[in-house]
């Protein structure tokens, strides 16, 4: 059973990151969507009629919340160690930011959440970021949403507009053995492409599957492909 198309709204944050550009272009042609609102520091650079942009402070998020309102929730906040400068800088963006903007948008009656974590969240992880990614979910399986669907990609490969040349080798390599051996080795921590990461959570948006369900990198990889085969059928 699918949800009707043509009609459902998509509020995404995070629409400058890798994931979150490519959830963006790839729900705007989407037919289940009628409108893709998105939310950032800035404006973004595309102008659709399906699209509908705003500029908001994410450390006022309550000033904006009457504006998210819609059906699906793409979550696609993340930042680095390096680049937020600080712990507390990057809790700011990783844990505060997202689940704000998650308690904010379900008290308007959003009945779905796409996440974007990480391999080896877990809110006891020794590892700083991972235990952050940890802790967003475990907050976020308290909230009231319908469902919620929690993708815990390893290594992303996409073009980023900031350098991090050691991610970038690291998946390539590990894209590339992957390949070698028909993705049987590295189970969850395949590498996984940031477009295949976007098709799989519009996969998910739209089957009537309740509850709270976590897919690591391999389900990721077969959920795209079956999105990729649900879309031609559409």
């Amino acid at each position: 059973m699918e949800i009707s198309q043509h009609h459902k709204t998509a509020l995404l944050f995070g629409a400058s990151g890798l994931v979150g550009n490519q959830c963006l272009l790839q729900l705007l042609g989407h037919p289940a969507y009628r409108k893709v609102i998105s939310f950032g520091r800035r404006k973004l650079e595309l102008e659709h009629p399906r699209l509908e942009q705003h500029v908001i402070n994410f450390d006022n998020l309550e000033k904006y919340g009457s504006l998210f309102k819609g059906h699906d929730l793409f979550s696609c906040l993340g930042t680095t160690m390096s680049k937020a400068g600080s712990r507390e800088a990057f809790f700011r963006v990783d844990f505060t930011y997202a689940y704000e903007s998650a308690r904010l948008a379900v008290a308007n009656g959003a009945s779905q959440l796409l996440l974007v974590s990480s391999v080896g969240a877990d809110p006891e992880s020794l590892f700083f970021y991972t235990r952050v990614k940890g802790e967003l979910e475990s907050a976020i399986r308290k909230l009231p949403f319908w469902a919620i669907h929690i993708f815990q990609p390893s290594f992303l490969v996409g073009d980023r507009r900031e350098a991090r040349l050691g991610e970038q080798l690291a998946g390539r390599l590990s894209l590339g053995f992957d390949r070698l051996t028909g993705g049987a080795i590295l189970g969850k921590y395949r590498p996984v492409e940031a477009a295949q990461v976007a098709r799989a959570m519009i996969y998910a948006a739209q089957g009537l599957k309740g509850g709270a369900h976590v897919y690591p990198s391999d389900e990721i990889h077969e959920m795209a492909v079956e999105g990729n085969r649900n879309l031609t059928k559409m």
